[in-house]
């Protein structure tokens, strides 16, 4: 569980998940391009590639190769395992503060 965490720390790594969840089944050519032109976050290649390795690393990310071609795909059931561990409490919900 420490790796979700740890994965979800990083702003970029949290942007490339949120473009999975627009658009699953991205290369990483296009996941890059989607960073800059949607987020302006100009990373490098290789490092949207290790940021990648990591969301793979705490399962929160998928991979299929087809050819030359490695298409990357979101996973969130590292998520919903966290979440159980905290589930709701029974009784009136919660006010919010004023």
């Amino acid at each position: 569980m420490g790796d979700v965490f740890k994965a979800l720390a990083d702003p970029t790594r949290r942007a490339l998940l949120d473009e999975l969840q627009d658009r699953d089944g991205q290369t990483l050519f296009e996941l890059c391009t989607r960073l800059v032109t949607k987020h302006g976050l100009g990373s490098s290649r290789q490092a949207v590639s290790q940021h990648l390795a990591v969301l793979e690393d705490a399962g929160l990310v998928t991979t299929r190769r087809e050819g030359r071609y490695k298409f990357h795909s979101l996973d969130t059931s590292p998520l919903q395992v966290i979440t159980g561990r905290w589930p709701p409490r029974p009784g009136p919900p919660r006010e919010d503060p004023p």
